[in-house]
């Protein structure tokens, strides 16, 4: 009958752990290259990066939190002086 060392287990899960993640790792720095190359590639058809970037991010918030976000900043605008849209 053979035993099992319980620090051979948590050896084995902490390997298969970091080599997940590792792998994980190097995948997203794949598509964050992919994700470069398609601004490049959008700049490079003269769309402004900056202006991209702000739209992706407005796309990720619903609604109501993209106009409460709008709201702040008309308001911090006005309290500065500053003309708003």
């Amino acid at each position: 009958m053979s035993t099992v060392n319980p620090d051979d287990i948590a050896k084995d899960q902490l390997t298969a752990f970091v080599e997940r993640i590792e792998r994980l790792e190097e995948e997203k720095k794949g598509i964050s290259d992919d994700i470069k190359e398609v601004y490049a590639e959008a700049k490079g058809n003269g769309f402004d990066v900056k202006v991209l970037r702000k739209v992706i991010s407005l796309r990720k918030q619903d609604a109501d939190e993209r106009a409460e976000q709008e709201a702040i900043l008309d308001l911090y605008l006005q309290a500065l002086g500053m003309p708003t849209a």
